[in-house]
């Protein structure tokens, strides 16, 4: 993979997943952009891990549950970087608590940052990489949110990540013939995971960050072009 002259934006890239995520991208050779909403400290250590590594990294600060915000955010990237080749929808609030306890608000909330924010970043991203000729966008999904069963401790999460599944399979073979591909890479329980339910998982451990990066990485490789509206499930067979 050679991401020299293309650029990266991974949402929420200042600590865990997404920060693992950008930086496989800076080793593969893209400019990257770390988005951040409050960790402005740790995304600047990610920027400068970023940079040691040879690429060109910058810092932008957003709420990308915020239509406006969102979309300033992917036009500020392709303004500073000079394009937009990738998009990795990382960020989504996780909460566990029974659907009947669930207020609007953290209905609202759940259904914001896992499903609106992707839309807003990818539709938004889409023009810049129809200019380029070239895109790949990574949505980061949920370990068994094609099966349509009950989760009742995590409804509003799954179904948001249900939907976006469904946009994402929607969307890529629209763009299919445009040379953008669009993927869900969907983890189960990562080594960073708030809930560690490992004697569910038939591996009996956590996804490490890297095991999730080479996935997205998989679905960015040029060796993948042929790849799109794929769900890649990295969760040791959880939830099968």
């Amino acid at each position: 993979m050679n991401g020299r002259g293309r650029v990266a934006l991974v949402t929420g890239s200042a600590r865990g997943i997404g920060r693992a995520i950008l930086l496989g991208l800076a080793a593969q050779g893209f400019g990257v952009v770390v988005h951040y909403r409050s960790s402005e400290a740790e995304a600047e250590q990610t920027r400068a891990e970023a940079e040691r590594l040879g690429v060109r990294a910058i810092k932008l600060q957003a709420d990308v549950t915020d239509l406006e915000q969102a979309q300033g955010l992917v036009a500020q990237t392709a303004r500073q970087m000079g394009g937009l080749h990738v998009l990795v929808n990382n960020v989504g609030d996780y909460l566990k608590k029974p659907i009947d306890e669930l207020t609007p608000r953290e209905w609202n909330s759940l259904l914001d940052s896992n499903l609106n924010a992707p839309f807003y970043l990818t539709q938004s991203a889409i023009p810049h990489m129809q200019a380029a000729g070239w895109g790949r966008v990574i949505n980061i999904g949920y370990a068994g949110a094609q099966n349509l069963v009950a989760r009742s401790g995590v409804t509003a999460y799954a179904i948001a990540k249900t939907g976006l599944i469904l946009y994402s399979k929607a969307l890529a073979k629209r763009l299919a013939p445009r040379g953008i591909t669009v993927n869900v890479v969907a983890p189960g329980v990562a080594e960073n995971s708030l809930s560690q339910p490992l004697e569910e998982i038939p591996m009996g451990r956590a996804a490490r960050l890297d095991e999730l990066t080479r996935a997205v990485l998989f679905f960015v490789d040029e060796g993948s072009a042929y790849l799109t509206g794929q769900v890649l499930e990295v969760a040791g067979g959880w939830n099968l």
